[in-house]
């Protein structure tokens, strides 16, 4: 089961930065921002992550928590929030369970080999839990402006 635009997003528990556990019903009254990159401390990734740092303030202005997920395990995700200066939780996703659930687990080519990894993907969930906008194969430059300015829209009404 995947999530589908205007619909609830399944409740989901996961291992977050900080030595928590996320839960996204406790968000609840909130809009949140998941985005799904492929590997911690690479090039893209820094660089989204950075734009998402550098706009935090105006995201948490229109309701928003920002939450970045990938595959890599907690101690990769903590020695990247804690280089990168990142003020959001990263989700170690390693049982794919939440990349499931956003159905961002595809097929790539690297090198000319198949795997399967990561489509760099962005979900908005409204404050009522609804998946409100989706961007799949996503390139960064100039993506977390589009994200914010629909986040700021759904918080406006």
């Amino acid at each position: 089961m995947s999530v589908s635009l205007g619909e609830p997003v399944p409740d989901f528990s996961a291992t977050a930065t900080s030595e928590s556990t996320l839960t996204l019903s406790e968000l609840r009254g909130r809009q949140v921002v998941i985005y799904f990159y492929p590997k911690a401390s690479t090039p893209g990734c820094t660089t989204e992550g950075g734009d998402f740092r550098d706009r935090k303030e105006a995201f948490e202005a229109a309701n928003t928590v920002i939450l970045g997920v990938s595959r890599d395990g907690i101690r990769a995700q903590e020695n990247f929030k804690a280089k990168q200066g990142f003020n959001f939780a990263l989700i170690s996703d390693k049982d794919e369970a939440v990349c499931r659930l956003f159905d961002v687990i595809k097929l790539k080519k690297l090198y000319g080999k198949e795997h399967l990894g990561i489509e760099r993907s962005t979900f908005l969930i409204d404050a009522e839990g609804r998946l409100a906008r989706e961007w799949r194969g996503v390139k960064v430059k100039g993506h977390v402006e589009e994200v914010l300015e629909a986040a700021q829209a759904l918080h406006a009404g």
